[in-house]
């Protein structure tokens, strides 16, 4: 079966299949591995650079190549796929039941059809090559995927956190009362440096800067004992929520209103897709539009139209 057209090419040691997951499933339990499933999409910067750094590191290759059977989709394809409960659907329809809203994102299996570990976004060498173990090792038995990641996946970076004047301050009572602006908690952690890039970039930036007031927004880290009352009102304490809410990646942003989460960006994000984030959720456009990849394409057209030049890796 030939693939769905990709303008980012795609390492050689992709196979094609049939794309019957429930066979896909079988044969890598037959040759000892595990099945590695990546949503890329034409255009992405993202999936660019992971093809381009990530997947050419020797680890990670030797890893995705000789302990996984690794297959390519297209986020917006047509291809037809038998998912692992025996349902036909496209590529895209695939997608969108997985809720899948960055592109590149990687699913982990294990023998019975299981995603085991879902990776969102570009991933640096270090992280991929730490989260392939988890699954090629079947850790999953031993421990949970975020407390691995927590421990292993740890990058040259500063041992301090960065604050902002914007931060909301201890004690964190997040409840959402009625009229109050959505509320962005922002997970982060020492020793992470797409945080400090963060801090560096993307909260300078004028297009991203203009739409932070529009919101509550609270910085917590996973780890931290400190009580905490969720915006549904529950009081816990901010590691036990960050394990309830299956917190994996720093950073990590969640958006409530006052129905709850609505949206979270759990991926490595240059400021033009922040920005973008920040106004699915303040615009309220996540209310219509469901697909958060359809919104960013329509934002930058627009942005284009009005005469500003987009460049979605800057």
């Amino acid at each position: 079966m030939q693939p769905s057209p990709h303008a980012i090419e795609l390492p050689p040691w992709f196979v094609e299949t049939f794309l019957d997951f429930r066979e896909d499933v079988r044969e890598a339990r037959a040759q000892g591995k595990r099945l590695l499933v990546y949503f890329g999409q034409d255009g992405c910067p993202y999936c660019k650079l992971l093809m381009q750094t990530t997947f050419t590191e020797t680890r990670v290759v030797d890893l995705a190549r000789h302990r996984f059977l690794p297959i390519a989709l297209n986020l917006w394809g047509d291809r037809e796929i038998t998912w692992v409960d025996g349902r036909k659907m496209t590529e895209k329809q695939l997608g969108a039941h997985l809720k899948v809203q960055f592109t590149p994102t990687l699913l982990l299996f294990n023998e019975k059809a299981e995603v085991i570990a879902r990776l969102n976004g570009y991933q640096s060498p270090p992280r991929m090559a730490a989260a392939l173990h988890y699954a090629a090792d079947r850790l999953e038995t031993k421990q949970p995927f975020a407390d691995y990641m927590q421990r292993v996946a740890t990058e040259p970076a500063s041992a301090t956190l960065h604050d902002e004047p914007f931060f909301l301050k201890p004690p964190y009572r997040l409840t959402r009362p009625a009229g109050a602006r959505p509320l962005a908690v922002l997970f982060e952690r020492t020793h992470c440096s797409s945080c400090e890039e963060l801090h560096r970039e993307a909260f300078r930036r004028k297009e991203v800067a203009e739409l932070l007031p529009k919101f509550d927004i609270a910085r917590l880290t996973p780890s931290d004992a400190r009580e905490v009352i969720t915006p549904l009102g529950q009081k816990t304490t901010v590691d036990a929520w960050a394990q309830q809410l299956k917190i994996v990646y720093a950073p990590t942003w969640v958006f409530f209103d006052a129905s709850g989460e609505v949206f979270r960006v759990e991926s490595y994000t240059r400021p033009f897709h922040l920005a973008s984030a920040l106004e699915y959720v303040s615009s309220g456009a996540y209310r219509k539009e469901a697909s958060f990849q359809r919104f960013v394409q329509a934002r930058a057209e627009r942005l284009r139209a009005s005469g500003y030049s987009v460049d979605l890796w800057k």
